[in-house]
């Protein structure tokens, strides 16, 4: 297995090992984008970007329709951001978290320690190879993570493996309209500097293109659902979290939300069940 480090979680690391009070308290838990219910609304500090991210995780983690007694395997788990939400918020769950970084394991395991009745447990591996028996999961969750992922044909294959017979993966990702697909690589996925500062993207798959990989593998579509509106809050605070540091990042964010605001790059939570 060959580690593939993400520059952005270095970066972020390196902050919470300075005890950075913003980084720690905006980027210590999720590393992800936050979720408004009233977009207007929104305050964009620190304290209040904390809570959307936490949103942002508790709306995925309903759309999986997770209960308690359930194994659940969260892939490209970061900090461990989702499975200390699931820790705390349900009883007598089994829950795994995976990632190739063993920095980003290293920190999630001094954040998250079991409770109520649950088990926790995290360990380093491949998406595209889980190290995981067939039909071993009754929810795997893919938080805003699968863009970076060598293949993600292999991954849904590698889903439908380990979970068990009416199994769901739920995840969330950014998914470009048809309309903007011919160039997205070019203003994003194919920029050199991008790739050095947030790694390996892929934002070329529309809704059209997931229907197709669900089928292919086995999956079956259950839910899309485009919350690009209430996304829209996290390109203010991250830009004026960023752009004191580096260019790259700024303009990327830049043009993300201009995307996200003509819906030509949309945020969705996605569902897909196995039979």
């Amino acid at each position: 297995m060959t580690e593939h480090r993400l520059p952005y979680f270095d970066y972020l690391l390196a902050e919470l090992a300075k005890r950075n009070s913003t980084i720690e308290k905006s980027f210590g838990r999720h590393v992800h984008w936050g979720y408004w219910d009233e977009p207007k609304k929104a305050r964009c500090d620190d304290d209040d970007y904390a809570r959307a991210a936490e949103k942002l995780t508790i709306e995925l983690c309903r759309l999986a329709g997770i209960a308690e007694d359930q194994k659940i395997l969260d892939v490209g788990c970061g900090f461990g951001g989702t499975i200390a939400s699931l820790n705390e918020r349900f009883n007598r769950l089994s829950l795994t978290g995976l990632n190739i970084d063993a920095g980003q394991l290293a920190r999630a395991r001094q954040q998250v320690a079991p409770l109520h009745q649950n088990d926790v447990t995290f360990c380093q591996g491949d998406a595209c190879a889980l190290p995981f028996h067939d039909g071993s999961f009754d929810r795997l969750l893919a938080v805003e993570c699968i863009f970076h992922f060598p293949s993600r044909e292999v991954f849904f294959k590698e889903a439908f493996r380990v979970l068990r017979p009416g199994g769901v993966l739920a995840l969330s990702d950014f998914v470009p309209s048809p309309l903007y697909l011919p160039v997205a690589w070019l203003t994003i996925s194919g920029r050199a500097k991008t790739e050095q500062v947030l790694g390996h993207l892929d934002v070329q798959y529309t809704i059209g293109r997931y229907r197709r990989l669900a089928r292919q593998s086995g999956l079956v579509p259950v839910v899309e659902r485009n919350i690009t509106r209430n996304t829209l809050p996290t390109y203010r605070y991250l830009q004026r979290l960023v752009e004191p540091i580096a260019e790259v990042p700024g303009t990327v964010l830049r043009m993300l939300e201009i995307l996200g605001a003509i819906r030509m790059m949309n945020y969705y939570l996605l569902s897909f069940r196995k039979p």
